[in-house]
């Protein structure tokens, strides 16, 4: 019995516990080897033709030692492929490191896993190419045949993938290593970072933790992974390896407290880091509301974050923090350092643009190409295409005349409708003399597409309160737009939940750290409300904004406010309408021209399954309309309520308004006409007076 008191009495001691704000204590694992498995693509990729390759990304971090690296690939080939004739080659970072023979004997997929030699790795992005010479003839290689490439083929599946065994270099203890460790790709898929708030904290706080997690969730690369915002009693902590608290000083437990620099916080903001071998805590607290808020912006700013290395950083009055001014609308260079595409055949890279989901490309939008290739192409039959989503915009046939230096310039068509993030795809058919013919040539034809290439981006915004549009309105020109978040009176882990489901996906669309979000209490005046876009969270008892407005939602409380009613466009029965959670988009009651969205339900359970879907892209794209309910067993229905308008034409003079092109060649023409008949007026003048002489 004393052995067994003993052992929990040192088990007690060993452990530093979550009280009033105390962060617990848990070693960073720096020495243990670790596992790590990573998908190369997320569906399934074809290769067809004689020569076809693809290039796949995955990133390791810097604070990574990597000790064994393993390619797991799951493929399908042709069966009708000769084997002694075709092979799959691998490189990584441009080095050739394996080649097999695939076998096409058998229908089912097959697996194979290769060692990736641990030199070729780098921190950061790393590229995997796959390159498959599939022949399916059994002539010479030196004699023209009548191949079909459609029988040349190789399938890549998705459930591919990299195993990586790790170690992770211990923490040096600034800023920027933290700043990296905290959204670090083991750390977010095990669920091992959080933000911290005070239980009750107050709105400035939050504030300043929505800048924070803004910063946070854009450097954070997997998009299906939260950051979660916890008050200081969750139970969750303790398994945190890395955690982020934001309190004004007075807040703090006095444990904190003691590990924190002495300074003038009634002056300045403090960021520290500390516990960096136990449980590395970035701290960011001030007695000053405005700054503690200012600090958080500075977390926000991932540039800033990236250049502090040391343990702490003041932020006083006096402390730029801002972003540089973006721009939706602007030329957007789609490669840094130019691309090379090399062999024979079809060839294509794809460019990513981000867009925000409620803006859709305008008129005046188009893409210049710039590119140099090999002068040994057929030149009869080599092109380029230029695709958008996949749909093709325009082609061009490459020229001798022009090798050195080509330009394809294609405006992109207005009733492609593309709205939100899109791809362009840059396709080359690099033809040689005789196709019929495959022979293994030293001078392979090539492609080079230059760091010239560019996107002319024209918007126009989606303004309507549906979902589709969504994140508008709360983001406008990728900043908060005056953003007041309504909190209930009663908090508990599932409402800060809530918070951090909205602001994960609502961070991922922020250019800058510029634009505004305030929290407010559901007391909160109209006055406080009405020039601002809410989002208020919680039930119709907690949150006197949510009862005050109840006849202006879709979904309407009964009058004790215990569940949800039936209306126009489904019948809710009445235990249903008591455990199901609802999203519901309207205009402001307060001030036309703004929104409102209530993310409720009558407990907060269930307004939190409400705020998953508005928490990643993926979840986002199941809702449409502006009224969405969801319950614990799944079911998601989205409903429109507002009437449909018709389309707003837009007027000539607002079509030739957005064209800076047209705007700039009349103002040419009004000043030239201008000058013209200044000339006239004062000729004729001058032959009135020489006729008055006469006379």
């Amino acid at each position: 019995m004393i052995k067994r008191l003993m052992v929990v009495m040192i088990f007690c001691l060993s452990l530093v516990f979550v009280q009033s704000g105390q962060v617990l204590a848990q070693g960073v694992e720096t020495n243990v080897l670790q596992n790590y498995d990573l998908s190369i693509t997320s569906t399934n990729v074809s290769l067809s033709g004689r020569i076809a390759s693809k290039d796949f990304f995955f990133q390791v971090p810097d604070y990574w030692k990597v000790d064994h690296l393993k390619f797991n690939l799951d493929y399908k080939v042709s069966p009708l492929i000769l084997n002694n004739q075709s092979s799959v080659t691998l490189t990584m970072n441009g080095t050739h490191f394996y080649s097999f023979r695939p076998s096409g004997n058998e229908a089912k997929e097959q697996q194979l896993s290769i060692t990736i030699p641990n030199d070729l790795i780098i921190a950061g992005t790393n590229t995997l190419s796959i390159e498959g010479h599939i022949q399916t003839s059994d002539k010479e290689l030196d004699v023209c045949t009548n191949e079909d490439d459609r029988d040349s083929w190789l399938q890549i599946y998705n459930t591919s993938s990299i195993s990586l065994q790790h170690t992770n270099i211990a923490l040096d203890g600034s800023i920027s290593g933290f700043n990296k460790y905290f959204t670090g790709m083991d750390v977010m898929k095990s669920g091992q970072s959080a933000i911290v708030v005070p239980e009750q904290s107050e709105s400035t706080e939050l504030e300043a933790a929505v800048y924070a997690l803004t910063g946070f969730t854009k450097a954070n690369s997997l998009e299906d992974k939260m950051i979660p915002i916890l008050s200081y009693n969750s139970k969750a902590i303790p398994s945190k390896k890395a955690v982020v608290v934001v309190s004004l000083y007075d807040h703090l437990s006095d444990q904190l407290k003691n590990l924190l620099t002495d300074q003038d916080f009634k002056q300045t903001a403090l960021i520290q880091l500390v516990n960096k071998d136990k449980q590395p805590t970035l701290v960011i607290t001030s007695q000053n509301s405005e700054l503690l808020v200012k600090a958080g912006r500075f977390v926000a700013n991932t540039s800033l974050m990236e250049q502090i290395d040391s343990h702490m950083k003041v932020i006083t009055q006096d402390t730029v923090v801002a972003t540089p001014v973006t721009t939706i609308d602007r030329n957007v260079t789609l490669t840094e350092n130019g691309d090379t595409l090399k062999g024979w055949g079809h060839q294509e890279i794809s460019y990513f643009v981000s867009l925000p989901s409620n803006r859709t490309i305008s008129d005046a939008s188009k893409i210049s190409i710039d590119l140099r290739y090999a002068q040994n192409l057929d030149f009869n039959r080599s092109m380029v295409t230029v695709l958008l989503n996949d749909i093709p915009i325009g082609s061009k046939k490459l020229t001798t005349e022009l090798a050195e230096g080509d330009t394809i310039t294609l405006p992109i068509p207005k009733n492609l409708n593309i709205s939100g993030n899109f791809n362009i795809t840059v396709a080359l058919d690099l033809e040689l003399l005789n196709e019929k013919c495959f022979r293994n040539q030293d001078q392979m034809p090539w492609a080079f597409i230059t760091r010239d290439s560019l996107l002319k981006l024209n918007t126009t915004e989606q303004t309507e309160l549906l979902f589709n549009n969504y994140p508008y309105p709360f983001i406008r020109d990728g900043s908060y737009n005056r953003v007041a978040v309504v909190m209930p009176s009663d908090r508990d882990d599932f409402t800060y939940l809530a918070v951090s489901n909205i602001f994960n996906l609502l961070g991922r669309s922020i250019e800058g750290n510029m634009g505004e979000v305030q929290f407010f209490e559901n007391t909160a005046e109209a006055s406080d409300l009405s020039d601002r876009n809410i989002i208020t969270i919680g039930t119709y008892q907690n949150n006197k904004v949510i009862a005050d407005h109840n006849q202006s939602l879709y979904f309407k409380y009964g009058s004790d406010g215990s569940g949800f009613l039936s209306n126009e466009k489904v019948s809710i029965d009445v235990d249903y309408g008591k455990r199901i959670g609802t999203l519901q988009l309207i205009q402001s009651p307060y001030e036309a021209g703004h929104g409102f969205m209530a993310v409720t339900g009558p407990s907060s359970d269930v307004y939190y399954l409400a705020s998953k879907l508005i928490a990643t892209d993926e979840e986002i794209w199941k809702i449409y309309g502006d009224a969405v309910l969801t319950d614990k067993d799944g079911n998601i229905d989205a409903y429109r309520f507002k009437t449909e308008t018709a389309p707003v034409q837009t007027s000539l003079l607002d079509q030739v308004t957005q064209r800076a092109d047209i705007v700039g060649f009349m103002v040419s023409m009004i000043l030239v006409l201008v000058l013209v008949l200044v000339s006239l007026i004062l000729i004729i003048r001058k032959h009135r007076k020489k006729g008055s002489r006469r006379s």
